[in-house]
């Protein structure tokens, strides 16, 4: 193992012949679950000769495999602070928590501690989590800088219910984002999503190989250079509403990966949308059916104070006519 700064370069052996890359980069000592490499796979942070993989790629013997800074988290607990839960329901078979923004779900790359799952790990210490303590239960996800409403399964039972009705699109999800732009019709966004040509770290509608994705908008308030809209996520593709706006033209406000360069009219002190700290995105509701007993549910999330102070300054300057 060659160490460098920022990175890490690993030579394969020959005796790794015919093995997974993600199996044998698992079988490491020190090294991450084979859910964490993938998830560090599909971010584009471990290539193989300089090149993005498959988790399930059979090695040859004698490749380069570079894992780019941040280093994959270990697999043992790091101990570090815990963000705060907020509960908005729960019982015995589930969970519903107010995510934070800033807050990742998942330990990954570059983020071992302070997670979501730890927060639940330490407000139920005695849990015992479907699908171990490295997922704690969670069913479904977001994007660290996306607030709002998300499901933890309490048991098994309930984690493939929950699962089940999200595989069939019986689940309804419903996100508050704030674009640039003024949108003054409802509309549906009908374009196949997958990871970009150039940056596996992004997604794109202009992707080779791309998945069906489909998202509904409808504007609920019209500012001077800004829209409020309630979107309505059909399926679940990764970052699937960042990237559809921002391919029709209606970046999300704060986002840095898809927002572009932003179009300033005013000074920085002048503009509210550049005060905003990360992507205007928040989960606003959520309506399954409880894996138990089968009754309707929708779960909403009170928007985060970052999101609702500049709203309320954008109402104080006027909507749009």
């Amino acid at each position: 193992m060659i160490e460098s700064a920022g990175a890490r370069t690993i030579e394969v052996p020959p005796e790794a012949a015919g093995q997974r890359l993600d199996r044998w980069l698992a079988a490491l000592p020190g090294s991450s679950t084979r859910s964490q490499i993938h998830l560090a796979i599909d971010a584009g942070y471990i290539l193989v000769n300089g090149r993005p993989a498959k988790p399930g790629l059979r090695l040859r013997g004698g490749e380069r495999i570079s894992i780019e800074s941040p280093p994959l988290p270990s697999g043992e607990p790091i101990e570090g602070p815990t963000p705060p839960l907020e509960v908005l329901y729960e019982d015995q078979a589930l969970v519903a928590v107010n995510k934070q923004p800033g807050v990742v779900v998942h330990p990954a790359v570059g983020h071992p501690c302070g997670t979501l799952v730890d927060a639940l790990r330490a407000r139920y210490p005695s849990a015992d989590w479907p699908g171990g303590r490295e997922r704690a239960g969670i069913v479904h996800r977001l994007d660290r800088d996306t607030s709002g409403v998300l499901l933890v399964a309490r048991t098994v039972h309930a984690h493939e219910a929950l699962a089940r009705q999200f595989r069939e699109r019986q689940v309804i999800k419903r996100y508050l984002a704030l674009v640039r732009g003024q949108v003054r019709r409802p509309g549906r966004i009908e374009a196949p999503i997958g990871r970009h040509p150039r940056d596996r770290k992004r997604m794109s509608v202009v992707a080779r190989k791309r998945r069906e994705a489909v998202t509904e908008y409808e504007p609920l308030e019209v500012f001077e250079g800004a829209t409020l809209l309630l979107v309505r996520l059909l399926t679940g593709r990764t970052h699937q509403i960042r990237v559809h706006l921002a391919a029709s033209g209606w970046p999300v406000v704060g986002d840095t990966v898809y927002g572009g360069r932003r179009q300033r009219r005013r000074t920085e002190e002048d503009d509210p949308l550049t005060r905003m700290p990360r992507q205007a995105l928040h989960a606003w509701k959520i309506a399954f059916r409880h894996p138990c007993d089968g009754r309707s549910m929708e779960l909403e999330a009170p928007l985060p104070e970052d999101f609702r102070r500049v709203l309320e300054e954008l109402r104080e300057r006027g909507k749009a006519c």
